[in-house]
């Protein structure tokens, strides 16, 4: 699987304190400006190696792409890691929540690796975090990289192995350098 997933395996035990590492980061960036909106992007990597440097070069471009897109708009703070359990950018905005869906759905779908990372929206209501789906907008649900079915109901039946999702994203990868 060449050097994109040749790197530190994480338990599940890491991911679960990774995401609760992650909604404490979310909820303290939107505590510190609550009429603002939060982007939370993380790379959506199967297996247990979430994180090397091949993989970071294509999270840093998407992340730089998200920069530019959204260079109109007053950007309050940004945060990125790196870490065992994978990479994570925040980026805190005066945008309302439907428009900077809008504009990472797009990112999604124009660029092919844009398919690799969750662009999920957040913000404040009544002091809880609320998300924003590609639905909720009109939009469909994504589409697995295998199949083309909704993604989601393929992970959840784990149709596809880890070795073909990993062989798909190289080629994603390899394919969007061209």
């Amino acid at each position: 699987m060449s050097n994109y997933f040749q790197g530190e395996m994480v338990t599940l035990s890491e991911m679960l304190a990774a995401r609760e590492q992650r909604v404490t980061l979310q909820q303290a960036l939107l505590d510190k400006c609550p009429q603002a909106s939060l982007l939370s992007a993380t790379l959506n990597i199967p297996g247990p190696v979430k994180n090397t440097p091949a993989l970071e070069k294509t999270f840093i471009a998407l992340v730089e792409t998200v920069r530019k897109e959204l260079k109109d708009f007053f950007i309050i703070e940004t945060n990125y890691l790196s870490r065992k359990t994978g990479l994570e950018f925040f980026l805190l905005a005066e945008i309302s929540p439907e428009l900077l869906k809008r504009k990472m759905i797009e990112i999604e779908e124009k660029n092919s690796q844009g398919r690799l990372v969750d662009l999920d929206v957040l913000w404040l209501k009544d002091d809880k975090i609320q998300s924003i789906s590609r639905q909720d907008l009109g939009f469909p649900a994504r589409r697995c990289l295998i199949c083309n079915q909704d993604a989601k109901v393929c992970g959840r039946a784990r149709t596809h192995t880890i070795e073909e999702m990993q062989a798909k994203i190289i080629t994603i990868i390899e394919q969007g350098k061209e």
